[in-house]
């Protein structure tokens, strides 16, 4: 029978943090510093960032199986522990970004919060795939997180076979929300107002 003590010891804090991080999040994204009296400029500058580190983060996991199936397990863990800490900048910025700036409406060409009828008619269905992306992509970097926290941890663990079998489910899922995350942005960024 094999050793789940590790994983055991980690459980709770995996599910706490699978827990907090989108409650936070979410609570965060409504939260406006303007609202408290701080005069910040938006940070605009932050989503072209974390839309790159997302392009990153794809290359790194691509990177990191190539490197496990090459024998190479010290680069795939490095590599692998280096897609989390992208992951956890993405998530700062995003909230920072959030914090600072208003929604922005997919379709608003004219930037003034509202989409109306003419700019509607304009994105057409294309609205509808933007969406679908996008719920799709915010699901997902929800249901990653106790992933590849399990993952993570079972290697740490060396329970490899346990930890191959979870990567199978994680890898693709977690490449997913990496790459939508660049499309997402690069849907949405002609409506960002300057």
């Amino acid at each position: 029978m094999e050793d789940n003590s590790i994983e055991k010891k980690y459980n709770k804090f995996i599910i706490a943090v699978s827990i907090i991080i989108p409650v936070v999040v979410a609570i965060l994204f409504g939260v406006k510093l303007k609202d408290f009296g701080y005069n910040v400029e938006p940070l605009s500058m932050l989503p072209p960032v974390y839309a790159t580190i997302n392009g990153i983060t794809a290359v790194v996991l691509i990177a990191a199986v190539m490197a496990i199936k090459n024998g190479k397990r010290l680069l795939h863990e490095r590599l692998m522990t280096f897609a989390i800490a992208l992951s956890v900048a993405f998530l700062v910025m995003y909230v920072a970004y959030h914090m600072t700036a208003d929604s922005t409406k997919f379709g608003d060409l004219n930037h003034d919060g509202i989409l109306d009828a003419v700019e509607s008619a304009k994105v057409g269905s294309l609205r509808l795939v933007y969406f679908v992306i996008l719920i799709t992509h915010i699901l997902l970097s929800i249901a990653i997180i106790p992933l590849v926290l399990i993952s993570y941890v079972r290697a740490l663990g060396q329970q490899f076979d346990r930890h191959k079998k979870i990567a199978k489910i994680t890898f693709p899922i977690w490449l997913y929300v990496a790459v939508t995350g660049v499309v997402v942005f690069l849907m949405i960024s002609p409506y960002y107002a300057n």
